[in-house]
């Protein structure tokens, strides 16, 4: 795997979980609107936008980068709009990037030829 391969992975799997965990915080905060005088949503929504738009931009680049099939990029930015799918992005992502540094090391060794 290259170096820029590499990184485009960690960045979009490093952005996946706060992605998730801010989409689920603004979940609750629009709950609590509509049930309490509590009122988070602009800075709630705000924040989840921004990290969204960071999500999608690094989705992007991984997408040009490991040159996934157009099934394994839908699956990737699909999850990114599930309120937990960010989580399950993050989990798969890692898995990717062990896999193939595990054959870049074997490539390298001489173990496979692909």
């Amino acid at each position: 795997m290259e170096i820029k391969t590499a990184s485009a992975l960690r960045r979009l799997r490093l952005v996946s979980a706060p992605e998730a965990i801010s989409f689920l915080l603004l979940i609750v905060c629009s709950i609590l609107k509509r049930t309490t005088d509590f009122n988070a949503v602009p800075v709630m929504g705000g924040l989840h936008g921004i990290l969204f738009i960071i999500y999608v931009i690094f989705w992007l680049d991984a997408w040009s980068k490991t040159r996934w099939g157009v099934k394994t990029a839908a699956l990737y930015f699909v999850l990114s709009v599930l309120p937990t799918g960010g989580f399950f992005a993050e989990r798969m992502l890692r898995r990717e990037a062990e896999a193939s540094v595990i054959a870049a090391r074997a490539r390298k060794e001489g173990v496979v030829n692909a």
